[in-house]
């Protein structure tokens, strides 16, 4: 593979994953409080109790959803991706922060195993205000946290913009977004895994100190990541910038090339977009989101300068 040939940015701008919320919970299985689990041979459905901080008297009961099998609630109800959901309905902006919601009950409806770990998490939450008695809208999708990484290269006098397009499932569309992929464990390793989709998924090989956060930018309050679809699903996506400059051979053999990692099912190629051009070729919300993020940071003379 071609070479890229790309001057660095002087000062290079990489944050930090915020720290996660630790809680004193006593002693059980999976560190939350007060573990029950039915038998194989009990009737009554599959069970977990959970005492958390923000209301001792009140345990939250999880429970199995029919045909759900017991490895599965107990991966569920052990995974990073349920604990972090806990952690996160209790920090400063958490739902039960302020006393006024109440959470009593998980109803656990499904798994999906990505090897040895769970990928995806389907559960239904009941939360109420204490005030009104009114339950809130409690279904969720939980996936964990992403990244995504703008590339933007430069190439006599035209500054182009590389993307992905992948078959998407659940709109029934071929999608052009940003090369982008999950955290594969609880490391919090969001440049390194930034720096791999990109490789995986265009052939590009980037180092991790020209990485710049672009959702490093966004006020602390926010948590440094951004919300796709926070209606129904936990996934929050860290947005990183790579600039370069490159011939025009490269962009050439870039346009069309196929990549991805074939025996998981990815068929991608990769396409090469005018960065003038790209708010208008794709509804990826990954790829809008970049340019708003891109632009208002260069407006307010916070990216690095280029040499």
């Amino acid at each position: 593979m071609s070479q890229l040939f790309c001057t660095l940015p002087k000062r290079l701008t990489v944050s930090p994953s915020p720290p996660l919320l630790h809680f004193n919970y006593r002693s059980s299985r999976t560190r939350l409080v007060c573990s029950k689990m039915a038998t194989e041979s009990s009737p009554s459905p599959l069970t977990h109790s959970i005492t958390i901080p923000s209301q001792l008297s009140q345990p939250v009961h999880v429970v199995a959803a029919p045909g759900l099998s017991e490895s599965d609630f107990r991966c569920a109800v052990e995974s990073t991706l349920f604990k972090q959901w806990l952690k996160n309905l209790q920090s400063e902006t958490g739902i039960l922060a302020n006393g006024d919601m109440l959470l009593k009950h998980v109803l656990i409806q499904g798994v999906d195993m990505f090897g040895k770990r769970i990928g995806f998490l389907k559960f239904k939450a009941d939360i109420f205000c204490k005030e009104t008695g009114q339950k809130v809208p409690g279904i969720v999708f939980a996936r964990g946290p992403a990244v995504a990484v703008l590339i933007l290269l430069d190439s006599e006098g035209e500054t182009y913009a590389i993307l992905t397009e992948q078959v998407r499932a659940p709109t029934g569309r071929v999608i052009l977004e940003l090369p982008a992929g999950m955290l594969d464990d609880d490391k919090g390793d969001f440049v390194g895994t930034a720096v791999r989709e990109v490789e995986e998924e265009t052939g590009i090989q980037l180092k991790l100190e020209d990485m710049i956060d672009l959702t490093a930018f966004l006020y602390p309050s926010t948590g440094c990541k951004f919300f796709p679809s926070p209606g129904g699903c936990d996934e929050e996506i860290s947005l990183f910038l790579y600039r370069g400059r490159v011939d025009k051979e490269i962009i050439m053999q870039l346009q069309g090339k196929e990549t991805g990692l074939r025996d998981h099912g990815e068929l991608i190629k990769v396409r090469v977009v005018p960065y003038r051009e790209l708010w208008r070729t794709t509804p990826d919300a990954k790829v809008l989101t970049a340019i708003a993020l891109y632009e208002m940071a260069g407006k307010e003379e916070l990216l690095p300068s280029r040499t």
